[in-house]
């Protein structure tokens, strides 16, 4: 035999027989240590430490111990288990696990179970390679669970998101409640149409067009991975219209506006407040500016109003606590929400859509359920502080002198003869108007 010790001519006659299994001299050890081995020694915990790597091949040390039971070598010094049989003719191989993961006894108990398995005509390795398939195959069908996916959805791109945990939450109780375990390549255009027909006709047609949006953006997500070729939402319309015209928030909806925008911070919280404060247009206070702001009045140039008629706003205490609360990013035009010093803030959508998901989640928190509050803009606002004033039975035509309105009591040939300008009316109605917002939110 040479140096390598790699032949089997010597065993070429030998079998061995354990119970009714037999082994074969093919079914020994191809290639074992250099130098003098005995063959008849079980091996210890102590010789297999001591087994050093061959950089130049890999070896197999037998235990006698039982037969058809070897240790591997590795050229790197990894060291692994494992059985030589023959099956329906066969050889075959089944690697039992790494040393020292799985020590001596215990390979040699694995070793065992294998034999068991085979004299009940079972085949362990064919076995293990089945579980393996079967497993993957389970990997690969958890892999396309809608409820799968929502969650990595969640941590890759909702997590970075201040809205990411009410969407989250109406994905998880809308969607994966209803597909959870479906193959998000099985739904369908149908699908989406069934299920939010289904929130709608529960009397909650506004969270079914939120729930649109959320799985929309969800579905467009699996389109960018390669998940799905086709988002099924795509062509989907809103469920119901979300008309605004007569919109305006409830004394709850105030509450949680209100601590939604302290939440925000800037730019959308400070702008928030002072639109519901001064019940002025979304334009004409974002574009405000130092120069405009005289004590405690605002005063609007003709060229900046709707109605291109100059417009003072008297500003509450609350307001101006609002104005001083905004930290000044210097800028040549004197902007106060700005966050380039040189433009007014925008992106306004964004905007609201932060605020509400805001209020959503403080509602929720609140009454311990979720809330269904209707869609609401920027321009609700100001229509909640006319609503908020003739509640407080302050006369239509000072609210209008507020609000700088030329339609209704303060238009026509009224407005030609009346050139009262009601600024001591207009500063008590705001002032009142402060007051009652902050007896909601206090």
């Amino acid at each position: 035999m040479s140096d390598s010790n790699c032949k089997t001519e010597d065993f070429a006659s030998q079998s061995l027989t354990v119970g009714n299994f037999a082994y074969q001299a093919d079914l020994l050890p191809l290639c074992y240590p250099k130098g003098p081995f005995d063959l008849a020694k079980a091996l210890t915990t102590k010789a297999v430490e001591a087994a050093k790597a061959d950089p130049e091949r890999r070896y197999e040390m037998p235990d006698p111990a039982l037969s058809g039971l070897y240790l591997v070598v590795q050229p790197s010094g990894a060291k692994s288990w494992a059985l030589r049989y023959r099956f329906g003719g066969k050889t075959a191989k089944l690697t039992l696990g790494r040393w020292p993961l799985l020590g001596l006894a215990d390979a040699r108990a694995a070793a065992s179970a294998a034999v068991e398995k085979i004299e009940r005509g079972r085949d362990p390795a064919a076995e293990k390679k089945a579980t393996k398939v079967a497993r993957l195959d389970a990997q690969l069908a958890e892999r396309d669970k809608i409820k799968t996916l929502v969650g990595r959805y969640a941590a890759r791109h909702l997590a970075t998101l201040k809205s990411g945990a009410t969407v989250r939450r109406e994905l998880e109780r809308h969607v994966v409640a209803a597909w959870g375990e479906r193959d998000i390549q099985t739904i369908t255009r149908r699908d989406v149409i069934d299920l939010l027909d289904g929130i709608a006709d529960s009397g909650r047609a506004v969270t079914a067009n939120r729930v649109r949006a959320y799985l929309g953006k969800f579905l467009n997500w699996a389109v960018e991975r390669d998940i799905i070729a086709a988002n099924p939402a795509l062509t989907v319309k809103p469920v119901t219209k979300e008309a605004s015209r007569d919109r305006y928030l409830t004394d709850d909806e105030i509450r949680w506006f209100w601590q939604a925008c302290e939440a925000e911070g800037f730019p959308w919280g400070p702008l928030g407040k002072l639109l519901l404060l001064t019940g002025q247009r979304l334009g004409e206070v974002t574009q405000m500016t130092e120069g405009e702001i005289r004590g405690d009045v605002w005063h609007l140039p003709a060229a900046r109003t709707k109605n291109a008629r100059a417009h003072d706003v008297p500003l509450s205490e609350a307001s101006r606590a609002v104005l001083a609360g905004v930290e000044r990013i210097k800028s040549r035009a004197g902007l106060i929400f700005t966050t380039t010093g040189e433009t007014p803030i925008s992106g306004f959508h964004r905007g609201r859509n932060h605020l509400a998901e805001a209020m959503a989640e403080i509602a929720a928190k609140e009454r311990g359920e979720p809330v269904e509050i209707p869609r609401w803009t920027f321009h609700d606002l100001r229509r909640t502080a006319a609503t908020g004033m003739a509640r407080l039975g302050i006369p239509v035509r000072v609210t209008e002198a507020v609000l700088n309105h030329v339609s209704g009591t303060g238009g026509g040939i009224v407005a030609v003869y009346q050139r009262h300008d009601y600024a001591d009316e207009k500063r008590a109605a705001l002032n009142a108007w402060a007051d009652s917002v902050f007896s909601k939110v206090g």
